[in-house]
């Protein structure tokens, strides 16, 4: 194997998720963003438009195309927060409850072929280094606060 960087690795393999689950959720007549979306609201209570774009690591900007897209489809309806008059709530709809269900349905049998052909012990060690790979990234360690100009 030709030495790749993990930097590589990492942006090749998501690229090629994306892609697959791109080419999936248009069976459905949907994107991977509306397929994530929908499993990032809260099927009973809703969700705050405020949580979601941080819960999904998502630009507000970019949210918003999505959520108004997802409105018009009849995937979700926005009602004012009971207990915060200034904000809004995001429900499903029962129509996004059922395209919920497609999503989540897409994202196991992926999970399952995947945990069906890597062992268990590799898997842990995956998902180790996924974590330290994060936790050097949130606590500043891979470039110095004071670097040079």
């Amino acid at each position: 194997m030709k030495d790749i960087t993990i930097d590589y690795a990492l942006r090749a393999t998501w690229q090629a998720v994306t892609r697959m689950y791109n080419e999936e959720a248009k069976k459905f007549g949907a994107t991977m963003a509306v397929g994530f979306t929908l499993l990032s609201i809260d099927p009973k209570t809703g969700t705050p438009s405020t949580s979601l774009g941080p819960k999904m690591g998502m630009e507000a900007t970019s949210l918003s195309r999505i959520l108004k897209s997802m409105e018009e489809k009849g995937l979700i309806e926005r009602r004012p927060n009971p207990k915060d008059g200034r904000g809004v709530l995001i429900h499903l709809t029962p129509f996004g409850l059922e395209k919920r269900e497609d999503s989540k349905a897409v994202v196991l049998q992926f999970n399952n072929t995947v945990k069906s052909n890597i062992s268990q012990e590799k898997l842990d060690h995956f998902f180790d280094v996924m974590e330290i790979i994060n936790r050097l990234i949130s606590e500043k360690k891979i470039y110095l606060q004071n670097s040079p100009k």
